[in-house]
């Protein structure tokens, strides 16, 4: 049996699961990046821009699979 989509509750205001995921892979990907841009281990990538993109990705889809 399939579970039916929920959606989250903060202060009375619900909010898609996909968007809490989505903000919360935002922030971890950016410090992330961060982090590699103050060790200076972005340089050893082609496009850090995309790099970035795709961590925002994938952390996204990791919370959204272990949270929702």
């Amino acid at each position: 049996m399939l579970l039916s989509p929920r959606e989250v509750n903060i202060a009375g205001i619900y909010l898609p699961p996909l968007l809490i995921a989505g903000c919360s892979g935002l922030a971890l990907a950016y410090g992330l990046a961060r982090g590699l841009n103050r060790f200076r281990l972005s340089r050893y990538f082609a496009a850090p821009q995309l790099v970035f993109v795709c961590l925002a990705i994938i952390f996204s889809n990791l919370i959204e699979t272990v949270l929702f």
